[in-house]
C-alpha cells in the first residue's frame, strides 16, 4: 500500500510539474511568460508606428542596429585589467551622456538616433541600455530575411562616460580591428558575422554628399548581396572622390567601406565571409548567435530576463542564395578564400543601374 501510495504521489508531482507556468496578460491581450516583459509590448506598438513608420526596413531601422553596437562594443576589459575604467558595455551610456560619446569620431552622426529614441525610453520608463537592444532588434525584424534576435531585459540606468577609441573606425586595419573583438572574446569569425548587420546599412558621414547611399543593392532586405558586392571589383567613387575610410565600389550609387573590404580578403576571415554568399540560412543563426554575445557586453546575464517572445518574426526570405548584379560576371570577383571556390551564382538580367540611397524617413 505504501509503495502504490508514493508512486501516486510521484506521478502527481510529475503532472504538476508538466503545468506550464501561467502566462502573464498584457495589453491588447497578448501573454508574456514574465510579466516584465509586458511593457515591451507597448513599446512595440510605439516604435513601430512612430519610429519605424508603420515597420519599415530604413534609415531608422539602420541607425538604431548601428546603435546596438555601438552602445556595446565601448567596453574593454584589458583596461579593466589594468585598473581603469574600461566602460559599460551594452549600458545605454551613449544615449545618458550623448552629448560626450556622439562625439566621438566613430559614432558621428548617431546624435539624431539617440535624439528620436530617447523620448520612447523616458515615456515607457526602460532603461536606456534595455531599449537601445530592444529598439534594434525591432528593427532588425522588419527587414525581409532578416533574425528574430534574442532580446534580455533589466539593464539598469546607472552608467558612466565610455572612454573614447574603444569602437573600430572604417580606417582601421585587419589587425586593429580583430584585436579590438579579441579584447571582448569575439573570433575573427564572429566579427564576419557581426557584419551581416551591413547588409541592411548605409553611410550618412563617409561622404555626406551622398547621404543615405547603402552599402549593397538590397537596403531593405538583410540578406548575403553584402557579401558577394564587397567582394566585386571596385571600379569608380559613387560620390566625390576617395573619403577617409573608403575604396573604389563596383556598382554606381554604392559606398564600400575600407575595412569591409580588407576583412572580405584577409585570409583569417575570407572563408567565413564567403560562407555567406549562397547560405543565408547560415549568415541569419550565426549573426543571431553573435549578436546575442554581443547585446550583453558588460552585463552580468544572471540579472538578466528573456522577454525575446516580444520581437516580431521576420517575413522569410525571398531568397537563399545571392546573386550578382546586373552587369556584372563571377570574372568581376576578387575571391579571397583559399580554402573552397567561390559558389557559382546567377546575375541578374539588364544593363548595370544606379543603386539608390535609402530615403530620409
Amino acid at each position: 500500500m505504501f509503495t502504490k501510495a508514493l508512486v501516486s504521489i510521484l506521478s502527481l508531482a510529475l503532472i504538476v510539474g508538466a503545468v506550464p507556468p501561467k502566462k502573464a496578460t498584457c495589453s491588447k491581450g497578448r501573454t508574456a511568460s514574465d510579466a516584465r516583459c509586458c511593457v515591451w509590448f507597448d513599446v512595440l506598438d510605439d516604435i513601430q508606428e512612430n519610429l519605424f513608420d508603420g515597420g519599415e526596413c530604413g534609415e531608422e531601422v539602420h541607425e538604431s542596429l548601428r546603435l546596438t553596437f555601438h552602445d556595446a562594443i565601448s567596453f574593454s576589459p584589458k583596461l579593466c585589467r589594468e585598473g581603469k575604467f574600461g566602460g559599460g558595455g551594452a549600458d545605454g551610456s551613449i544615449m545618458a551622456f550623448a552629448e560626450e560619446e556622439t562625439s566621438f569620431e566613430a559614432s558621428i552622426g548617431l546624435d539624431e538616433i539617440v535624439g528620436e529614441q530617447k523620448p520612447f525610453a523616458l515615456a515607457h520608463k526602460v532603461s536606456f541600455g534595455d531599449f537601445i537592444q530592444f529598439a534594434g532588434a525591432v528593427g532588425v525584424s522588419n527587414c525581409v530575411g532578416g533574425p528574430r534576435l534574442q532580446f534580455l531585459a533589466g539593464r539598469s540606468n546607472d552608467s558612466r562616460v565610455s572612454p573614447d577609441h574603444l569602437i573600430p573606425l572604417p580606417t582601421d586595419s585587419v589587425d586593429s580591428i580583430l584585436s579590438r573583438f579579441a579584447d571582448v572574446g569575439f573570433t575573427p569569425a564572429e566579427v564576419v558575422d557581426l557584419l551581416a548587420s551591413h547588409s541592411v546599412a548605409a553611410q550618412d558621414h563617409i561622404d555626406p554628399a551622398i547621404h543615405g547611399s547603402p552599402f549593397d543593392s538590397t537596403p531593405s532586405a538583410f540578406d548575403a548581396q553584402v557579401f558577394v558586392e564587397v567582394l566585386l571589383k571596385g571600379t569608380a567613387f559613387p560620390g566625390n572622390g576617395s573619403q577617409p575610410g573608403e575604396v573604389l565600389s563596383p556598382y554606381p550609387g554604392e559606398v564600400r567601406l575600407q575595412s569591409d573590404a580588407l576583412i572580405a580578403r584577409d585570409p583569417r576571415t575570407a572563408c567565413e565571409w564567403q560562407s555567406f554568399v549562397s547560405n543565408h540560412d547560415l549568415m541569419v543563426q550565426r549573426f543571431t548567435k553573435a549578436m546575442a554575445k554581443m547585446a550583453v557586453l558588460g552585463n552580468d546575464v544572471r540579472t538578466l530576463y528573456d522577454c525575446s517572445e516580444v520581437i516580431p518574426v521576420p517575413k522569410p526570405a525571398a531568397s537563399k542564395v545571392a546573386h550578382l548584379p546586373a552587369g556584372k560576371t563571377l570574372k568581376d570577383i576578387e575571391h579571397a578564400c583559399k580554402a573552397t571556390p567561390f559558389p557559382t551564382i546567377k546575375a541578374d538580367r539588364g544593363p548595370e543601374t544606379s543603386i539608390p540611397v535609402v530615403p530620409p524617413s
